[in-house]
Order: C-alpha cells, then sequence, then structure tokens
C-alpha cells in the first residue's frame, strides 16, 4: 500500500472515537448558522483534546488516554441510505486528486525507473469518509451514542424550560419504538445542557444567572456555559481570523459536488407528491421532513443539506443540473466559516470540549465500565450450564436455534439488547474507545466465543475483528497480530452475512496493520480477495493499494504493479473517476513502454486517449493515439481503422478549439527523410515518334556511383579544356538530384523559373489504407534582389505569396495498406533569394468506400464512389535530415558529429539558358563499324542566349558532327547511289584499280597536336543559339568495333552569354544505347617490295596484303557485304593500285565468306610529304565500284581521325633499352625505325540486309593500322588468349650489362634485295658442259645511314 499520512496506530483510535449526540433549540442553532455553521460543525475542528487524559479501569488502575477525539453530531432519526453514502465516497475520492508539483518517488527495479506517486490521498479521504460514514448497527457499539448534548440559547425567554423539552425530546427519541435510529450506548445516556450566549447582542448578566441556575438544577458537572460571537459578522474584516472549519466541510459537503458521471445517483422529482422526495441508487425509500424544530429526522447524506442560515432543503421541484452545480461551488467557496468568532471564541470551544471530557463524558465512560465488569463478574460466578439454560428460559424474543446450516445462511441469531453476550461486547466497545486494548481484547475474547458457541455469526465476526485490532494494538505487544482472526472475520462478513460494508472495514484495517509490519504480500492477496462487482469504487480503490503494495515488496514486483494499476484503472473508469482511471493507466504505462508487448501498449494508449479526451485534455488524447499508430502495430486491420479514426475525432476537435494556431505534427504516413530526393529542372520529354529527348537526369534514374563518377569526369574534362588545360579552385560538379548519396554540404543552386521537385518518400505502416489531401511542400522564403542584399520581409506561409514561390498541390494520394509510395512535389520559384524546405503539409483520412484491402471485405454501410474521405484533419510533417557522420580529424573520430545536409535548402539565382536536346532517327542497333547519319536538335528552351555549346564523351570514336569546314562536310545526303552517308563522285570505269589521291588535315577534324580529341565544339551558326531558336544539325554515328550493348555518355556543356557569378556553366547529358553485331574482320600486312620498276625513278614500293573475313552469323538479316573501297591515309605513303590476279570487280563475301586483296604501296611525292610537325595526311582511294567515296571528307575522315588518336592513346609496350654507349641505343633506334611503316588502311563496304521483305543497305568502314613491316594489324582488338600453365623455372642472369641488339629480321629490314636474271637461256651443253647464267644482286638500302653488306654466296649443303 501506499505510504499515508497517519500510522495505523494513529488511525485505529481515531477511526473508532466516542459519539456524542448534539440537540439545539431553534434558537441556539440560529446563533451557530451565523457562522455558517451547525452546533456540531462548529465543534468539530476543536474535538481533539490537546493533553492526555486519566481515567480509573475496573480494577482502580490509572489508565493514560493519548490524543482523545470525540465525534460529536446533530441527532439523525434516519439512517443513511446505501446510494447516498456511495455518491458521498464517490464525490470525495473523485474531491481528491495529485497534487500539481508533487514530486514522485523514483524506484529503480531491475532495467525500471518508474516516477510513482509516493501517496495516494484520495484513498485516505475515502477511507476517513468511509469509516465515519458507516451507520450503526446492533451488533457492535462502537458508533451509538454515549452522551447527548442539550444546547439552548441564553437569548430564548425560557432556557430552563427549554432545556427540559430537549431533554424529553431526547428521551423519546430513545425509548420511544418508533424510533430504531440512531443507536444509543445504553438507556442511560449521560445529559450535558450547553447554554450558547451570543457576546455581541446578548445579555451577559442574564446569562450568568440563568448558568447559576442551570448549575444548581443540573449540577456543574452537567452543564456549561458556551460564549460565541464575540463580533458581528458585517463588521469589516481588518483582523485575519483563520477558518479551521474549511478542510473538514468540504469532505462531507454533498452540495459542493459536481454532478455525477455513470448515472449511479439519481435524482428523482414528484410534483404532485405534497412531502420532500429524494430517490437515490434506486432505491425508493421516501423521507418525510416535518415541521421538527432542528429538522434532526433527516440524515445529512439524505438529502443536499444547506450552508444557509435559514436551513433551507432543496425540495424535488428544484432538481440541480450540472451548471447550476457548478455555480453553487463556486458561490460556496467563497462563504467564510465562522465570521463571528474571534480566536477567544475559538478558545472557549477549544475549552468546552475538554471541560465537557473531563468533567461528563470521561466519568460516564468510567462508571459504566465498572457497572459491566461487575456484571461480567457476577456472571462468572454462574455455572456455564445453568447460565446458558437461564438465557434460553428468560430470552424470549431470542429467535429460537436452528441447524448450522440454516444459521449460516440467515446470519445466526439475534440478540436482545439486555442480552449478557452483549454486555460483554459494550464493555469491550467502551474499553476500545478509551484505547483499553489489553482489556478490550480480553472482552472480545470471550465473547467471539459465547457468540461462536450460539452460531451468531454477525456477531462473532465483530468480535474477530476487534480481537483483532485490540491484539496488534496492545502496548509492548503481547501477542502477535492474529491475522487469521480478520481472515475469519471477512469470510463471515462477506460469504455469511452478506454485509460487504463491514468485509471492507475488515479489510482496511487489516491491509494497514498488515503493511504496517511489512507484510505487503499478505496484504496484497487480502485487498484483491475484496474486489467483487457490486462496487466498482471499491475495487479499483483496493486493487490500487495491491499495486502499491507489490511495488513496495523487498524485490519489487513490477509487472505485478502494472498489471493491477490497469486493472483498478479500468475499474475506476467504470466508476466513472476518469481521472483517477486516467492516472493507473500513465502509471502502468511506464512499465510496459518500450519492452516489445506492443498490443498492451496499444491497450493502455488508447484507453488514455479515450480518458484523456473525456476530461478535455485533449493534447494528451492526441500524444496517446499518435502512439497506438506510430508503433508498429500487429492489431488486425479493423482495429487499426477503428485507432486511426478515434485519432482523427479527437485531433479534429483540438484543431477547432485553435483554427489559427500553428499546425501541429501529424504521426502518419511515416516519412523516410533520409530518402528525400530533391531535383533540379524540368521534366524529360517522352518520344515523340523519331524524335528522342535526351535522358538528362531524372528522378527515374537509380543512383550508380560509377556512373556518377564518369559524370564528373567528363565535367571536369570540359572544364579544363574551357579554362586552357586547369580546373578552376572553386568549381564544383553539377548535381540535378541530390539524394542521400551525393555531396550536400554546400547550399545548391537552382535557377528562378525551373521548377524544383521535392521526392518523399512515405510508408503506411498501417493495415489500413491512408488518403493524404491537398499535399503540398511547406516553405519559407527570404528574397533578394538583384544586388544580392536581403529583404527584411521573410514569407513563411504555404499559401502565401505565389507571385514568390508557386506550390503545386495533390489533390489526393493515396497509400495503400503497409505500402512505400514516393510523392514528388513541385515549387516554382519566381523570385531570386534562399528557399527552406521545411517538410509536407496535407489532410491526413481514411478512406470509407466499398473497397477491399488486403482481403478484408468493405465494411457494412459504405458509400461507394472513388476515395470517399471519411474524416480528415490538417497537419504537417518536418523534413529533417541529418547529414554524414564526420570522421575526418581526431576529434570528429572520437566523438559523434554530423555534418550538415543542405539539400532542402537552395538558393535561388538569376536565370540561365536552358538547352534541350533532341535525336531525330538515332539508331539502337548498328554492325560494327556501321556508318549512320541521324541529326540532333537543339532548343534554347530559356530566355538568355546560350554559348560555347560542346559535348564531351569518352568515345569520341563513335559519332561526329562532320569537319570545320562546309566543303569537307556534306551538309545533306548526297543524291547519289542509295543516298550514302558518305560523300560520293561517279567515276568511270577506266580507273579502276588506279588510286585517287586526296589530302586533308586532321586539324580540319579537331584532332591536332595537344588537343583533347573527347572535347568537341558543337558547330553552332553564330556560335549562339537565341532564346527559343533551335538548330539542326548532323550527326555520323559509327557503331562499335566490338560486339555487345555499349552505354556511351554524351555531357553537352554550355554558357550564358551573360557571365554569372553563381553559376558559371550547365550541362545537359545523354545516355546512348547501342547494340553492336558482328560484321567484317579485317586483318592487314606490309612488306617490302622487292620489285626495281619504279616509275616515280626511287624505290622505296610496300606489298599490302589486307584479308576481308565475314564474321556476321546472319542474325540481322544481312545477306552479304561488298567491299565498295579500299583507302589509304598517311603522311608517308600512299597506296597506288590493286595487285589482285582476280579479274572480279565487285567484292562480295557471303556469310563466313574471306576475301584476300593485295595492293602495292608507293611513298608520296615531295609535294604530299608532310613536314615532321604538319597533321596532313594523303589519302588514296582504290574503287571497286562505280562511286568514288571522298574518303578525305566527313564522315570517313573523321571516324579515321577519331579511331587512329584512340589508337596512339592506348599505351605502347615500348623495350627498355640498358646500353652502355649513346652510338649503340642511336644505332638500335635507327635499325628500329627502318622496320616502322606509318600506313592505315580503311576498309569501306556495304551491307544488303533484308528487313521485313524490304532489301536495305548499309555502310561502313575498317581502319586498320600499320606500325611494323612484317607485323599482322587487325581492324577489332584480338582477345588474348590466357597462356597455358607452365611449371616455373628459376634461372641466374648471365649477364645483365649486356646491351640489347637488334633482332635479324630488323637487321634484314635495312636493305632491300632484288635479283635480275633472264627468264630463259640457251646454252649448248654439249658444247660446254659448265653454264654460266647471268645474275645481278641489286641491293638498296632503305635506311638513312651507311650499312655494311656482307654477301655470302657459298653453297649451302642441303640434307
Amino acid at each position: 500500500m501506499a505510504q499515508c499520512v497517519q500510522s495505523v496506530q494513529e488511525l485505529i483510535p481515531d477511526s473508532f472515537v466516542p459519539c456524542v449526540a448534539a440537540l439545539c433549540s431553534d434558537e441556539a442553532e440560529r446563533l451557530t448558522r451565523l457562522n455558517h455553521l451547525s452546533f456540531a460543525e462548529l465543534l468539530k475542528p476543536f474535538s481533539r483534546l490537546t493533553s492526555e487524559v486519566h481515567m480509573r479501569d475496573p480494577n482502580n488502575q490509572l489508565h493514560v488516554i493519548k490524543n482523545l477525539k470525540i465525534a460529536v453530531s446533530n441527532i439523525i432519526t434516519q439512517p443513511p441510505q446505501p446510494g447516498a453514502i456511495r455518491k458521498l465516497l464517490n464525490d470525495v475520492v473523485s474531491g481528491s486528486q495529485p497534487a500539481e508539483g508533487l514530486v514522485a518517488n523514483v524506484i529503480t527495479a531491475g532495467d525500471y525507473d518508474l516516477n510513482i506517486s509516493a501517496t495516494t490521498p484520495w484513498f485516505e479521504s475515502y477511507r476517513e469518509t468511509f469509516l465515519q460514514s458507516m451507520p450503526a448497527s446492533d451488533h457492535e457499539f462502537l458508533n451509538h451514542y454515549l452522551a447527548c448534548m442539550l444546547v439552548a440559547s441564553s437569548s430564548e425567554a425560557e432556557p430552563v424550560e427549554q432545556f427540559s423539552k430537549l431533554s424529553q425530546e431526547q428521551h423519546r427519541i430513545q425509548h420511544n419504538s418508533d424510533y430504531s435510529y440512531p443507536k444509543w450506548f445504553i438507556p442511560n445516556t449521560l445529559k450535558y445542557y450547553v447554554l450558547l450566549h451570543d457576546v455581541s447582542a446578548g445579555d451577559e448578566q442574564r446569562a450568568e444567572s440563568i448558568y447559576e441556575e442551570m448549575k444548581q438544577k443540573y449540577g456543574t458537572q452537567g452543564c456549561y456555559l458556551l460564549k460565541i460571537n464575540s463580533r458581528t459578522s458585517n463588521r469589516a474584516s481588518d483582523e485575519q481570523i483563520p477558518d479551521p472549519w474549511s478542510q473538514y466541510l468540504q469532505k462531507n459537503s454533498i452540495q459542493n459536488q459536481e454532478s455525477y458521471e455513470d448515472g449511479s445517483c439519481t435524482i428523482t422529482s414528484n410534483k404532485n407528491s405534497d412531502s420532500n422526495l429524494l430517490s437515490l441508487d434506486g432505491l425508493d425509500n421516501e423521507v418525510k421532513v416535518d415541521g421538527l424544530p432542528n429538522n434532526f429526522r433527516a440524515h445529512p447524506l439524505q438529502l443536499d443539506s444547506s450552508s444557509d442560515p435559514s436551513n433551507s432543503v432543496d425540495g424535488p421541484d428544484h432538481v440541480k443540473s450540472a451548471s447550476s452545480l457548478h455555480e453553487t461551488k463556486k458561490a460556496n467557496t467563497g462563504i467564510i466559516h465562522g465570521a463571528c468568532l474571534t480566536l477567544t471564541d475559538h478558545d472557549r470551544i477549544r475549552q468546552f470540549i475538554q471541560e465537557f471530557t473531563f468533567r461528563g463524558l470521561l466519568p460516564h465512560i468510567e462508571k459504566t465500565i465498572r457497572q459491566l465488569n461487575d456484571q461480567l463478574i457476577s456472571r462468572k460466578g454462574l455455572s456455564r450450564s445453568l447460565f446458558s439454560a437461564t438465557k434460553k428460559w428468560f430470552s424470549g424474543s431470542k429467535v429460537p436455534e436452528k441447524s448450522i446450516n440454516e444459521l449460516k445462511s440467515t446470519s445466526g441469531l439475534l440478540y436482545p439488547p439486555e442480552a449478557p453476550e452483549l454486555q460483554i461486547r459494550k464493555m469491550a466497545d467502551l474499553c476500545f474507545l478509551v484505547q483499553h486494548y489489553d482489556l478490550a481484547y480480553s472482552c472480545y475474547h470471550t465473547a467471539k466465543k459465547d457468540f461462536l458457541n450460539d452460531q451468531a455469526m454477525l456477531y462473532a465476526a465483530g468480535a474477530l475483528e476487534m480481537a483483532a485490532v485490540s491484539a496488534f494494538l496492545q502496548p509492548g505487544a503481547p501477542r502477535p497480530y492474529p491475522a487469521h482472526y480478520m481472515d475469519t472475520a471477512i469470510q463471515t462478513y462477506r460469504d455469511i452475512c452478506k454485509n460487504m460494508v463491514l468485509a471492507e472495514r475488515c479489510v482496511l484495517l487489516s491491509a494497514e496493520i498488515l503493511k504496517s509490519q511489512s507484510k505487503y504480500s499478505e496484504a496484497a492477496a487480502l485487498l484483491i480477495r475484496l474486489t467483487s462487482e457490486d462496487s466498482d469504487l471499491r475495487s479499483a480503490l483496493l486493487l490500487e493499494q495491491a499495486a502499491h503494495c507489490f511495488i513496495n515488496m523487498k524485490s519489487p514486483m513490477v509487472r505485478k504493479y502494472a498489471f493491477h494499476m490497469i486493472l483498478a484503472g479500468h475499474r475506476f473508469s467504470k466508476a466513472g473517476q476518469k481521472k483517477h482511471a486516467l492516472r493507473c493507466y500513465c502509471q502502468a504505462m511506464q512499465v510496459y513502454k518500450g519492452k516489445g508487448w506492443s498490443l498492451a501498449e496499444d491497450h493502455i494508449n488508447f484507453t488514455i486517449g479515450r480518458q484523456s479526451y473525456t476530461l478535455r485534455q485533449l493534447d494528451n488524447a492526441v500524444s496517446a493515439f499518435r502512439h497506438i499508430l506510430i508503433n508498429e502495430s500487429k492489431q488486425s486491420a479493423a482495429q487499426q481503422g477503428a485507432f486511426l479514426r478515434e485519432y482523427l475525432y479527437v485531433y479534429k476537435n483540438v484543431s477547432q478549439l485553435s483554427p489559427d494556431g500553428p499546425l501541429p505534427q501529424l504521426p502518419l504516413p511515416y516519412i523516410n527523410s533520409s530518402a528525400t530526393r530533391v531535383f533540379f529542372g524540368h521534366d524529360r520529354r517522352p518520344a515523340d515518334g523519331e524524335k528522342q529527348a535526351a535522358t538528362h537526369v531524372s528522378l527515374d534514374q537509380e543512383y550508380d556511383s560509377e556512373s556518377s563518377q564518369q559524370w564528373r569526369e567528363l565535367e571536369e574534362q570540359v572544364v579544363a579544356v574551357v579554362n586552357r588545360g586547369v580546373i578552376p579552385s572553386n568549381f564544383h560538379p553539377t548535381q540535378y538530384c541530390l539524394n542521400s548519396y551525393s555531396d550536400n554540404s554546400r547550399f545548391p543552386l537552382a535557377v528562378v523559373e525551373e521548377p524544383i521537385t521535392v521526392e518523399v518518400a512515405f510508408r503506411n505502416p498501417l493495415k489500413v489504407p491512408l488518403l493524404l489531401t491537398d499535399l503540398s511542400l511547406l516553405w519559407k522564403f527570404q528574397p533578394k534582389d538583384s544586388s544580392g542584399k536581403d529583404n527584411e520581409e521573410v514569407k513563411e506561409l504555404v499559401t502565401g505569396e505565389p507571385e514568390m514561390i508557386g506550390t503545386e498541390v495533390i489533390s489526393e494520394f493515396l497509400i495503400n495498406s503497409e505500402e512505400s509510395k514516393v510523392a514528388r512535389l513541385k515549387l516554382f520559384p519566381h523570385h531570386i533569394g534562399e528557399l527552406h524546405i521545411l517538410g509536407v503539409v496535407y489532410n491526413l483520412g481514411t478512406i470509407q468506400g466499398c473497397m477491399t484491402v488486403d482481403g478484408i471485405g468493405a465494411l457494412p454501410g459504405c458509400h461507394t464512389g472513388k476515395h470517399s474521405l471519411s474524416m480528415s484533419v490538417r497537419g504537417r510533417q518536418d523534413l529533417e535530415i541529418q547529414g554524414p557522420r564526420l570522421n575526418n580529424t581526431k576529434e570528429e573520430k572520437t566523438s559523434i558529429k554530423y555534418g550538415p545536409d543542405r539539400r532542402l535548402d537552395p538558393i535561388i539565382t538569376e536565370e540561365m539558358p536552358l538547352l534541350e536536346v533532341f535525336f531525330i532517327h538515332f539508331p539502337t542497333g548498328l554492325l560494327c563499324g556501321e556508318i549512320r547519319k541521324a541529326y540532333v536538335e537543339f532548343v534554347n528552351v530559356s530566355k538568355c542566349p546560350l554559348t560555347g555549346l560542346k559535348v564531351v564523351s569518352k568515345r569520341p570514336e563513335f559519332f561526329t558532327f562532320g569537319g570545320n569546314t562546309a566543303v569537307l562536310t556534306p551538309l545533306s545526303p548526297s543524291a547519289s547511289e542509295n543516298c550514302s552517308a558518305y560523300k560520293t563522285v561517279v567515276t568511270d570505269s577506266t580507273s579502276v584499280c588506279t588510286a585517287l589521291v586526296s589530302s586533308a588535315s586532321s586539324v580540319d577534324f579537331g584532332i591536332g597536336t595537344g588537343s583533347q580529341p573527347e572535347v568537341i565544339p558543337v558547330p553552332l551558326p553564330d556560335t549562339v543559339l537565341l532564346p527559343g531558336a533551335s538548330v539542326q544539325l548532323p550527326m555520323w554515328l559509327r557503331g562499335p568495333d566490338e560486339e555487345g550493348v555499349h552505354e556511351i555518355n554524351f555531357l553537352f556543356y554550355y554558357e550564358s552569354v551573360k557571365k554569372q557569378p553563381k553559376i558559371r556553366h550547365r550541362i545537359l547529358r545523354h545516355t546512348a544505347v547501342i547494340c553492336t553485331s558482328r560484321s567484317l574482320n579485317v586483318r592487314a600486312t606490309v612488306c617490302r617490295s622487292n620489285s626495281l620498276e619504279d616509275e616515280e625513278g626511287r624505290g622505296g614500293n610496300m606489298l599490302v596484303f589486307v584479308d576481308v573475313e565475314n564474321t556476321n552469323t546472319s542474325e540481322a538479316g544481312v545477306k552479304e557485304f561488298h567491299i565498295v573501297q579500299v583507302s589509304s591515309s598517311s603522311k608517308h605513303w600512299k597506296l597506288q593500285k590493286s595487285v589482285n590476279l582476280s579479274e572480279n570487280k565487285d567484292a562480295k563475301l557471303a556469310s563466313r565468306e574471306k576475301g584476300k586483296f593485295c595492293f602495292k604501296a608507293i611513298r608520296c611525292k615531295e609535294k604530299e610529304v608532310a613536314t615532321q610537325f604538319s597533321e596532313k595526311y594523303t589519302f588514296a582511294d582504290i574503287i571497286f565500284g562505280n562511286e568514288q567515296i571522298i574518303s578525305s571528307a566527313s564522315p570517313c575522315a573523321d571516324f579515321f581521325y577519331r579511331s587512329l588518336s584512340s589508337e596512339l592513346k592506348k599505351p605502347q609496350a615500348q623495350p627498355s633499352v640498358h646500353a652502355e654507349k649513346q652510338s649503340i641505343e642511336d644505332a638500335v633506334r635507327l635499325i628500329q625505325k627502318c622496320s616502322e611503316v606509318d600506313l592505315n588502311i580503311v576498309v569501306l563496304w556495304k551491307a544488303y540486309v533484308v528487313e521485313d521483305s524490304k532489301q536495305l543497305i548499309l555502310e561502313g568502314q575498317h581502319h586498320v593500322i600499320l606500325h611494323t613491316i612484317g607485323k599482322e594489324a587487325f581492324s577489332c582488338p584480338q582477345k588474348q588468349e590466357p597462356p597455358e600453365m607452365e611449371l616455373l623455372k628459376f634461372f641466374r642472369p648471365e649477364n645483365t650489362t649486356v646491351p640489347l641488339r637488334p633482332s635479324v629480321e630488323q637487321l634484314s629490314n635495312l636493305i632491300k634485295t632484288s635479283l635480275h636474271y633472264p627468264e630463259s637461256f640457251n646454252h649448248p651443253f654439249h658444247q660446254k658442259s659448265l653454264c654460266l647464267v647471268p645474275v645481278t644482286l641489286l641491293l638498296s638500302n632503305c635506311s638513312k645511314a651507311d650499312v655494311d653488306v656482307i654477301v655470302d654466296l657459298r653453297h649451302k649443303t642441303t640434307r
């Protein structure tokens, strides 16, 4: 049990005190009513004696009584009705609440830290009121009247005569059989005469004379003159007199109580009745209020007692409503009690109580105890059997004996008032009231035996109860507390006598005693045993005390505490005690919270929400329902729907109280803030026929770190080219889409008039769908003028200032049960400044419609129609994103610090150009090496002109915009055969196998010394694209040499004509996906020609062997390939003619066929030879058809130069030369140079494809770059075969200092040999047997150095 203000040793004596009746004349009552008090109420604060009292026990031993208290009350002739008592107890409990600033006990038990109220004042108030309001009964005398005060006023005409009338009235009430109530202790009741004298208005001499007359008549021990009202009530209250009455009157004042909520107390009216009727708790007991002078026939629990001097009683025609009761309470709180009394009067009343107790009450009690003791002694002298027989003969009114079962069913027999057993009980009760517990125990023990022998179970239970209490209270504790006495008494009261009130008193007393002995487990069991369905309030209070027992044990039982607090809260709720129910649930919540008992948590939170709403604690209600919704609920869909509807209903009431207040936070749906993505810019346009927009960046693309790094490198590459090879220090890569992987440490830059899209990730944890309506972003904006200064005004309203920031509103957004879904919300900035996106604002509701969710059928009574919203509330959720954890410095590593995440705080900058790129006729599939012509359209959709347009790609060999000059670039497909993408010229058939020569510089095609071939300027006319203008440019594509799927990234770079300080450039991304299939495989070798004829008159001819293989597997519908032209490109060499032996002019290759070609190459003429640093190449075309493709023009030359530059970029394996002398190194280099050749072969072809029963002609080109004489080169990279595994061999190098010498093959390339001899030679062998044939050996030096040649003509033997 909880801690109490009083100890049990103080509680029990205060609960059982001598009772004194008061009977006042009308005039005396009027005097006390001047102070808004009755006579009994006037004495109440002074009823405890301030000093010890002494009396003699029957053995003439002096007995000391400490802190004696007496109870004075007006005579009541009707017992209190149970319903009225219940209402009073209810009001007492509801009126006692925990203090606001009360410091709770913190109890640590295991993992629990609980804040628990140490005291329960509502329980103590209930217990005190319960014990005081117990009706008097016949089986015990503890609350029977021992004495009666007869009170008259000195201002009456005949006070002494009035005393006689009062005395007669008291006698009539006690001894007349018409009055069964109140109960009197003994027939000879002590009468004490009190004369009230009004000091301020009465005649003091007359009062004294009357008092003298009284002393003569009643004796000095039997009367008293009490002077009160030393001042008038209308006098200015300059002197603050304390009011000791309020604390007593508050507890018992029914009129002050608010209307009872659960309807257990009903006041009815009957206007046709002449007398006042009152029905409480369904009991139709009529109480007639007649003209008795003191109105003592009505119990205070009978009617609403009035506090005004006229003592009026509210009749049934004036039934108070809740509002009138509330007003009455307010009025009563302003009443000052004792307004006519001074501190001297207080002392006089205190002295009066002392005199009455010392001179009147205690001597009377002492005398009564002696008399009863004498009777007991005389009884002991008789034999038990004779005494029992006498009882049977003379106790005629006793109920005849019955069987044991009958006795138990009827609670045993009833004794007449003069029965000897009752005299023992009277003596025991008197001893108990004056704290003589030893004598009381022995008397109770004796009486208990007699009652049990007679099977008088009610009497026996009473004796057992008080015997146990007396045994406990005995000084020095001579015997242990007999708890079994109490258990028997409780069981008897409850099961046999069916008297729950007496059983409850037993439990309250016994539990306190057990608690004082730290027997908390037994106390808890006792308290729980008395909980029943007949009284919710009692059960609630006892369960709560049992819970406190569990928590106060040596090893606190926390879960039992919480469970019983829940039970108590439930019973409080049934009893209408909403505040106490809420408190119990909140106390228990501390135990269940966060322990994984989600269903228990849900139940508690739901109840807390309901109770808080009933008590109009709306914020607490919202909080409780919020907890139900935000936890991962295991409830069914129907239950979750009920929780959600409750929450919305409560929340709506809260929002209606303060409609203009700030929008509160909503708990649903969940928002994954870290998954929030922000996109700056317009949405990508969809493809329109053959017109396809650049992919750029969109929220539909998944983040890929590798791809992101590639884009960053491309942007750095183009920025470096623009800034002359240096990346500026303040360069940051452009980020159009910000997410949790991007660098969000800086404020992102957005452009005015371009939308900002925020993707918010919602998740619905419930099994019921959620409908969000009017969903939009919440933001605040700080505008700036063009000079960059802040404006004073800051716009924070969502709906306000659409001219600053336009806000998109999604009218309906449905999230199904347990679904994760993203919403994309847009803002349209119309002004420069600083924007801060705070969160989202929306109406939260649930669907009320005939729809099935997760297999659950529609609820009955639903309306059909799309998204019928049952109820919705307006609220917000903030987007709070935690930045990345810092881990750079030592301090950051040793502590937990997070960096900023500013993705939701963009800075709106001035207008910038905006480029859109469209690709027309862009293919998705190509043959390897295939050339296809497409078009690119550049559109400036902004209001600013753009310039400096460039495109950068890691695969520059894939595309070209043509050369720098219009001559080299055909603007449109030629009107020649098959609409070729090449620039073609029709030739006559005479120049079949001779080369047609042209030349071009690589600089014309953007490939120069020191340039970046990946960065390609886009040839815009006038280099500027005006606002709204569009330009369509041709773009040639060449299929990559490797088959498969290729992702090719294009990054378009452009700038504004007007330089911006914050955004220097903008980019546009495009990823092209091309699938290539196999076409031709070209391999070529070059070797020196040994022929001597040279029309140029100088040596150095070479033979070029070209093998072309058709590797296509006819998957793409290719029928055959035609080799239409072979061209060469070199600074020093050119193809002269074809030396094919075949007469077949048109080279056709079907699937898997291979063709061989042989060409003669000669050195270029002096005027054609490029200088060492020139980039001029000589192109020579050998045609196999009737149409020449100009290989030195776009796109043929473009792709050649791009493949050449990409080939040169590949790392070449340079042999490391370790030589001792410089001359050897030079010689080696010279020898190596002799074997090098700078000749590149371009094979141009056409493929005939059948597609959809139509024949298409595709064209393309392959490049072979020849570096070394005699070494085979390929058009496509060869797959490296993994080397066979060999045994690992260890060897020691013999001499590491030997210089590297050229190989024999390299040395043989220094000279070229040719033998000249006649084809036929006639020799007359019959004349001369030796034939000498003239053979001329011609040696040509191919190097630019002197070469020593040794000719060995010795005949080599062969075997």
